[in-house]
């Protein structure tokens, strides 16, 4: 049971201590907005800070900052709980694991949000701001000009900067969607048959 309960925790201690590493390399070697390309044009280090959720959306104003990072801390709270309540239960490994993810990823942006303006002296407790740093712009070009709205802007796909703490939500999410169907599938009872209770007396 012990091992049951110390491998998801292991791999989320594993992708916040990564995530970590990563965002502090970036503030020490690279300046806001600077570019390390390693897939040429389609894929790149920038260095971004955001003051809102994943994939640098953001949620207006100082009482907007707080309130989500209050809400990360909550939420991870029940995520915590929910995992605990999942490996008890002996739930999918494959489902404990994505939770595991999702659970890393929060708290990942949770200690930028709360303790790097603190630490790096630009905002109180709670007002951080999240480091951002993989770019994938794969594809871009102009929308056709018939295209209501959008008829000849420029586009560009994948657009949003994101973190491996980014990452790890998207993929549990996206993995828990996916398999949702073998992760929480629940047995059938089996129904006796009247007929066979008959012949039994």
């Amino acid at each position: 049971m012990k091992a049951a309960y110390t491998k998801p925790f292991l791999i989320a201690a594993f992708i916040i201590l990564l995530d970590q590493i990563i965002k502090l390399w970036v503030r020490k070697h690279m300046y806001l907005g600077q570019e390390i390309h390693f897939l040429g044009s389609h894929g790149m280090l920038r260095y971004t800070e955001n003051n809102g959720m994943a994939f640098g959306m953001e949620l207006g104003g100082a009482f907007g900052k707080l309130a989500l990072t209050l809400f990360r801390i909550a939420a991870v709270c029940g995520i915590g709980y929910g995992l605990i309540y999942l490996i008890k239960h002996k739930y999918h490994r494959g489902l404990i694991m994505m939770v595991a993810l999702i659970m890393a990823g929060a708290v990942g942006n949770i200690i930028d949000s709360t303790f790097y303006g603190i630490i790096y002296h630009y905002a109180p407790l709670f007002h951080g701001r999240v480091v951002d740093m993989f770019y994938f712009p794969l594809l871009s070009g102009h929308f056709p000009s018939w295209i209501p709205i959008w008829g000849g802007e420029e586009f560009i796909f994948f657009r949003p900067i994101f973190n491996l703490a980014d990452s790890a939500i998207s993929v549990g999410v996206i993995m828990i969607l996916i398999n949702q169907k073998r992760y929480f599938k629940q047995e059938v009872p089996e129904v006796s048959n009247p007929n066979s209770e008959m012949l039994e007396e």
